[in-house]
């Protein structure tokens, strides 16, 4: 049987500098980012766009850990999705 891994690996651009939080031995960087892949609507070439909201941790004595996650970078994200639960009531 196939392991399944939930894992996946995705480039785009950063929307807004990370909000950065400190914790007493982590930091936590929380920011979006816009991939996008060429489409086409009636055989005319468009950009398909989404935006991906992103959690990144890292200890604190990684000092320069998050100084890059600034407006317009491009950035390549490796991580895995974290499922939410739903409930519907």
């Amino acid at each position: 049987m196939k392991k399944i891994e939930n894992s996946f690996a995705v480039t785009g651009r950063i929307c807004r500098d990370a909000e950065i939080h400190l914790f007493e031995i982590v930091k936590v960087a929380h920011f979006s980012i816009v991939v996008s892949r060429i489409g086409k609507i009636n055989e005319e070439k468009t950009f398909v766009s989404s935006v991906m909201k992103v959690e990144a941790w890292s200890k604190m004595e990684d000092r320069y850990a998050f100084w890059i996650l600034q407006k317009d970078v491009l950035i390549t994200v490796e991580g895995y999705f974290k499922p939410e639960e739903w409930t519907d009531s």
